[in-house]
């Protein structure tokens, strides 16, 4: 057991040595997250198996949905798509990092397209099936422009060329990719864009990460802006942050899989 302890933790280094070299910025960035997540622990929350129809009451939006079929059908294309090019497509395929759960992909297409939404900010882009549902839900409402900050996997290089890769070429003139880290480029373009109306967080997800993002972001959000949080029950950020503003609107919504919880927060005035 020490020596499977003492592998793994050289093989860690190795791993951030690479990193370092490709990018020592970034890689200083990361060391204080890698820290954190000593600290974190998993956090149980009530989940609203109603989350859905919650979540369109929380949009001022009718239910049943409209939207469901077009949703539906979207995600049946982007995983046809990646599978025919050869991609995998799941948990832990990107990496040690997934692809976006069914579950999440349908509350961002509803969430654009019920709010209406012109300016979009994700962070964490992946192989850009979220980033293809935001672009998809702009289409069809008509205009509007998504905004990604992604750090392309800093430990597997050989998968930089899949960033994006469920992305037509279609959308780009809608889509504006910021490369590097939230905490390195985040607060300059909050700072550009003045107003978000829709966020999408699905970057690294450490509580420290997760909290700065979520305060970045609400400094710029709009009168009733909405954030969807990403994987919140691997660490004790999301319920936190929660606790210091009484005045949002939340839900703990759980993926298709089972596997995972994303929140969803809305800012009143």
């Amino acid at each position: 057991m020490a020596g499977l302890l003492r592998s793994h933790g050289e093989h860690r280094v190795r791993r951030f040595a690479r990193a370092f070299a490709a990018d020592p910025v970034e890689a200083l960035l990361y060391l204080p997250e890698e820290v954190s997540r000593q600290f974190e622990h998993p956090v149980d929350y009530p989940v609203d198996a109603d989350w859905e129809q919650h979540l369109h009451h929380l949009l001022g939006a009718p239910w049943p949905c409209p939207q469901t079929p077009r949703a539906a059908a979207l995600w049946s294309a982007v995983v046809a798509e990646l599978r025919a090019r050869g991609l995998a497509f799941g948990r832990h395929t990107y990496g040690q990092y997934s692809d976006a759960d069914e579950s999440l992909a349908r509350a961002v297409w509803c969430t654009v397209v019920h709010r209406r939404a012109e300016v979009v900010v994700e962070t964490g882009v992946a192989r850009g099936v979220i980033s293809r549902f935001v672009l998809a839900a702009l289409e069809q409402n008509g205009g509007g422009h998504l905004w990604s900050v992604d750090l392309p996997h800093p430990f597997e290089r050989s998968l930089h060329d899949q960033t994006g890769a469920a992305v037509p070429e279609r959308y780009r003139p809608s889509w504006t990719y910021i490369e590097g880290s939230s905490r390195r480029r985040l607060p300059r373009l909050t700072r550009e864009l003045g107003r978000v109306d829709v966020f999408v967080h699905d970057s690294l997800h450490t509580a420290r990460n997760t909290r700065f993002e979520m305060g970045r972001i609400a400094e710029v959000l709009a009168p009733d802006g909405v954030m969807l949080i990403d994987d919140i029950s691997t660490h004790q950020g999301f319920a936190p942050w929660l606790l210091d503003r009484p005045h949002a609107a939340s839900l703990v919504c759980p993926s298709a899989d089972g596997e995972g919880l994303f929140g969803v927060v809305r800012l009143r005035p």
